[in-house]
């Protein structure tokens, strides 16, 4: 016997990928999440390979990941895709001491994050051409 199966949590021409411990901080990584939010795949994408900040290259992975389990998991058109939200959210914290002067101690704390991007299809648009 196994359990039943669970309610998927998105709709039927919604895809998502998570990334799991993220080594930034969140406020950091959702300043990078907000660039790509309702943008295009394609677009979103562009924009996250000429980002100077570090960690657009972890966000693109995870976006590259959402896209091809939107094409290969759910049949979805990759040209028509659009990233409907990218949230964000603190994982653990590692506290650590850095040594200082007179046998004191100060607290660094080295945070992680999680990311979960959900591209969806775009409905079919009437352009009006013939053939």
């Amino acid at each position: 016997m196994s359990k039943p199966q669970s309610e998927r949590p998105f709709a039927d021409n919604e895809a998502a990928a998570h990334g799991r411990m993220i080594k930034s901080s969140a406020r950091k990584l959702n300043l990078v999440a907000q660039m790509i939010r309702g943008k295009e795949a394609g677009q979103a994408l562009a924009m996250l390979t000429f980002s100077k900040r570090r960690i657009a290259g972890e966000v693109k992975k995870v976006l590259q990941s959402a896209i091809a389990n939107a094409e290969n998991n759910h049949q979805l058109d990759v040209d028509r895709l659009v990233v409907a939200y990218a949230t964000v959210g603190r994982a653990l914290v590692m506290k650590r001491f850095h040594a200082r002067a007179r046998g004191r101690g100060a607290r660094v704390e080295k945070s992680y994050s999680n990311l979960t991007v959900v591209v969806r299809e775009r409905a079919e648009q009437a352009t009006g051409e013939t053939a």
